[in-house]
């Protein structure tokens, strides 16, 4: 395999964690005495990090704008309940996942979780999930300046793991992932099951769509190409 390190996204990549964003987004949603969204509307909501959905499902559930004192209230408040359902996660790996990283390891490759979701809920998600053992380097939403679309997190993840991007590979499920990729000079393939903001990966540039983490394995194996 020509790629030396794989970088992954992991809400709608590696693990379907909507069950407990929903659970955490509706608590802080009634906590200030609004009503609860769909879990259908907030998983629109998922991919630029933990700020962006509380604002965003503030602004649905006012009907407005909220103001800046609200949302750094309801981001308190999410962080809350989120850290409490992460010790109790709801949440479910991918089918295909598993056997992805695996197929990866074998092939000699490092891995590393690039993720806009804030650090400090990565590590024990990873734990219940039984993922954390697959990963070389976390990092967060909060571990650089700048989160995904911005192609910082990903050139971090490959100064980290000291391999040139030209030799690392994105998996993602979002434009979040293919724009971020693309900056950073990184081939990217994209999941069609994730979140995306509700959108289809299809409309996005990317160099692969693939049905699973195991199929993505499948396809770096088999791929002899370099980026031009």
């Amino acid at each position: 395999m020509r790629y030396k390190a794989i970088l992954f996204d992991l809400d709608g990549t590696l693990v379907d964690s909507i069950p407990d964003i929903a659970h955490s987004t509706n608590s802080t949603l009634m906590a200030l005495g609004l009503e609860p969204l769909s879990q259908d509307l907030i998983s629109t909501f998922v991919g630029k990090g933990t700020d962006h959905l509380v604002a965003l499902s503030l602004q649905h559930a006012t009907a407005s704008q909220a103001s800046a004192q609200l949302i750094e209230r309801a981001q308190g408040i999410f962080a809350q309940h989120y850290q409490t359902r992460t010790q109790s996660s709801l949440a479910r790996v991918f089918p295909g996942v598993i056997e992805g990283l695996r197929l990866f390891q074998k092939a000699g490759c490092q891995l590393a979780l690039v993720t806009n979701k804030p650090i400090q809920y990565v590590p024990d998600l990873l734990q219940q999930m039984r993922l954390d053992a697959f990963f070389d380097l976390l990092v967060g939403g909060d571990s650089c300046a700048q989160k995904k679309p911005h192609p910082m997190p990903f050139l971090y993840a490959c100064e980290q793991l000291k391999v040139d991007p030209s030799e690392a590979l994105v998996i993602g499920d979002s434009s979040n992932d293919s724009l971020a990729a693309q900056q950073a000079g990184i081939d990217v393939l994209l999941v069609p099951y994730g979140y995306n903001e509700g959108k289809k990966v299809q409309d996005l540039n990317c160099d692969g769509i693939v049905c699973s983490i195991e199929a993505a394995a499948q396809w770096a194996a088999s791929s002899n190409t370099t980026r031009n």
